[in-house]
């Protein structure tokens, strides 16, 4: 028997694609990355495929807040915070940029998966 294959960027909190479960856990993932107001869609527990097109447009909602937030950061916040507080606050962004960027390609493997696709490891 061999291994399921997941690649890089592949979310730990999701079983990998074929194995017993991995839907619902892609689908409790899924929820957790959205707003708590989407749980009570019955549409999006029943279909999946909906589900990660929700929760992509909601993390790609959060990346264009992000790059907001970065460009206007120092000319909005220099009246309300001192210069070391707005460079912290800079660092924040930066790394919530970051972090959003994996969780992008995370919510794209898993919409791919979720639509049919199987990964295959290469050499």
């Amino acid at each position: 028997m061999t291994t399921p294959y997941v690649p890089p960027g592949w979310p730990s909190q999701v079983r990998p694609p074929g194995v017993p479960g991995w839907e619902r856990s892609a689908v409790g993932w899924l929820l957790d990355l959205c707003p708590p107001e989407y749980r009570g869609y019955p549409v999006l527990r029943r279909h999946e495929v909906v589900l990660a097109r929700f929760a992509r447009l909601h993390v790609e909602g959060c990346q264009a807040a992000v790059r907001r937030g970065l460009s206007e950061a120092r000319a909005v916040l220099r009246d309300v915070a001192d210069p070391d507080t707005v460079d912290r606050a800079v660092l924040a962004w930066q790394a919530e940029e970051v972090r959003l960027l994996g969780e992008h390609r995370a919510v794209l493997l898993v919409e791919e998966a979720l639509r049919g696709r199987r990964f295959v490891a290469r050499l």
